[in-house]
C-alpha cells in the first residue's frame, strides 16, 4: 500500500494558503519535477519557490518528510500554494498527471495506522478533533489522539496476559502445587483490572455529553419565566415572551457553551391541564424532553415539584427575583436585571456536566461496548477463579483481552477499520 496518493489537505474556497499533500513511493520525485528548487531536499525543511502546475505557475513553498519519520510513515511531500479553489485544483491535477492517484477518504490517516504511527483509538481521536463542535470535544479528542486510552487498554491487557501466563504455568506444572497461590495472585490482578475498567466505563456518560452536548430541560408552570431565561442565556430573542399563559406551545431550543461544553437548552411548554388540543401536544412534548434530559431546571411555583426521572439532577430556580424572591431554591435570578445569572451558569455546568479532568473519555459507542464486554468478562473470571477449573476462567480472561484489543485496534476487524476511516475527509 505504498503507491503514491495525493489530495488537497485544506478546506476549499479562498484562503491565504492551500496545501496539496502526497504520500508514498515517488513523492519526492514528483516534487522535484514541480518545484523550482534545484538542490537537495533536506527533510523537514520548508523551501520557498515556484510551483509548476503545468498550465500555470504559483509562488509557494514545499516541504519533504522522509519515511519513516512522517505522519504516514511513508515519504510525504506538501506543496503550499496560495489559497483558492482553482490554484489548489490545478496543483493537485498536476500531481495526478505525474503518477499519483487520488487519495480516498481518510487514506493518509489509515496509512499512518497501518504503518504503526498511531493506534486506531488515536485515529478516532484525530477525527473527533477535526469534527469537534466544542472546545471540550477538542480536548477529549486530543486525549485519544495522544494515546491515553490506548495506554490504559495496553496496561490492562498486560495485567491479563500475566494472569494467563500464571494459568498456563499452573496447568503445565501441577506437581509443583502452585494452584492456591496462583489463584490468589490472579484474583488480585483481576480485582485491580475490574476497578480500572469500571472507572473507564463510568466515563462514558461524560464522554457522551462532551460529544453530543448536555441536554437541559427548562420546566415549570405557564408564565414562570422559562422563555425569558432561555433568551437571556442565549443573548438573543429565541423564544416569544408574553404575559399570556401558554404562549410556548412547542419546544424552543438553543445552544449555550459553558467552559467549552455545549449545553442544549430546551424551553418547554408550561405544565398544566388544558382543553386546548395544541397546548396539550406541547405539554406532551415537554414531558418527552424531561425524560431525555441530563439536567432539569425547575421553575418553582406554588405547586409542588413534579416527579422527575430518578437520577437526573434538578436545579430549582426562583425566577423573577425583581418581583418576588423564592425560598428553598438552589438559585434566585432575574432574566431582566441579570441578578443570579452567573451563579446559575456555574450551577448548570456543575450539575449538568461536573468537572472536566485529564482522564481518557469513552467518546464512541464502540469504545463503550468494548469496555463493557471486557468488564463483564473480568467479573466472570474473578467470580470463578477460586472454584472453577483454570481452563474455564482462562477463557473469560482471553475474552476480556480481546475486547480491550478492539479499542486499540489490535483485534478490530476490517469492517470496523473501514467504518472509522470512511468518516474522514479526503486529504486527511
Amino acid at each position: 500500500m505504498n503507491d503514491l496518493i495525493s489530495a488537497i489537505a485544506t478546506g476549499s474556497g479562498a484562503a491565504g494558503v492551500a496545501i496539496v499533500r502526497m504520500s508514498g513511493a515517488g513523492a519526492l520525485g514528483v516534487a522535484k519535477r514541480m518545484f523550482s528548487r534545484k538542490g537537495k531536499f533536506v527533510p523537514n525543511m520548508l523551501y520557498p519557490g515556484v510551483i509548476d502546475a503545468g498550465n500555470f505557475c504559483d509562488y509557494g513553498m514545499c516541504v519533504y518528510f522522509a519515511a519513516p519519520r512522517s505522519f504516514t510513515g511513508e515519504d510525504v511531500v506538501e506543496l503550499h500554494c496560495h489559497g483558492g479553489t482553482e490554484i489548489a485544483r490545478g496543483v493537485l491535477a498536476r500531481t495526478l498527471e505525474l503518477g499519483a492517484r487520488m487519495a480516498e477518504r481518510g487514506e493518509f490517516t489509515r496509512r499512518a495506522y497501518l504503518n504503526g504511527k498511531l493506534s486506531l483509538s488515536a485515529a478516532e481521536g484525530l477525527g473527533e478533533m477535526i469534527s469537534a463542535t466544542s472546545e471540550a470535544q477538542v480536548r477529549a479528542g486530543y486525549l485519544l489522539y495522544s494515546e491515553k486510552l490506548t495506554g490504559i487498554g495496553k496496561k490492562l491487557q498486560a495485567q491479563l496476559t500475566e494472569c494467563l501466563a500464571q494459568v498456563d504455568a499452573d496447568l503445565d506444572y501441577p506437581e509443583e502445587d502452585l494452584d492456591a497461590d496462583t489463584r490468589e495472585q490472579i484474583a488480585a490482578r483481576l480485582a485491580s483490572a475490574e476497578g480500572e475498567l469500571a472507572a473507564l466505563v463510568a466515563q462514558y456518560r461524560a464522554g457522551r455529553k462532551i460529544r453530543s452536548g448536555v441536554r437541559v430541560a427548562l420546566v415549570g408552570a405557564p408564565n414562570a419565566g422559562k422563555s425569558s431565561l432561555l433568551n437571556a442565556l442565549l443573548g438573543y430573542e429565541r423564544a416569544i415572551v408574553s404575559d399570556v399563559p401558554g404562549t410556548t406551545r412547542d419546544l424552543n431550543e438553543g445552544t449555550l457553551e459553558l467552559h467549552g461544553v455545549n449545553f442544549l437548552l430546551t424551553d418547554t411548554a408550561g405544565l398544566r391541564e388544558s382543553a386546548d388540543k395544541v397546548e396539550r401536544e406541547g405539554v406532551r412534548r415537554a414531558r418527552e424532553a424531561i425524560r431525555g434530559a441530563d439536567v432539569i431546571v425547575w421553575f418553582k411555583e406554588e405547586a409542588p415539584m413534579p416527579d422527575f426521572p430518578a437520577g437526573v439532577p434538578v436545579i430549582t430556580v426562583g425566577a423573577k427575583s425583581d418581583l418576588a424572591r423564592r425560598d428553598g431554591c438552589d438559585v434566585v435570578l432575574s432574566s431582566r436585571t441579570g441578578e443570579g445569572m452567573e451563579a446559575f451558569r456555574e450551577l448548570l455546568y456543575e450539575r449538568g456536566f461536573g468537572r472536566e479532568n485529564d482522564d481518557a473519555f469513552l467518546l464512541s459507542e464502540r469504545h463503550y461496548r468494548a469496555a463493557c464486554e471486557a468488564l463483564s468478562a473480568v467479573r466472570a473470571a474473578r467470580a470463578a477463579v477460586r472454584t472453577a477449573p483454570p481452563e474455564l476462567y482462562a477463557e473469560d480472561i482471553r475474552r476480556a483481552w480481546l475486547s480491550l484489543g478492539v479499542i486499540s485496534g489490535e483485534t478490530a476487524g476490517e469492517r470496523i477499520v473501514d467504518e472509522i476511516f470512511s468518516k474522514f475527509c479526503v486529504g486527511k
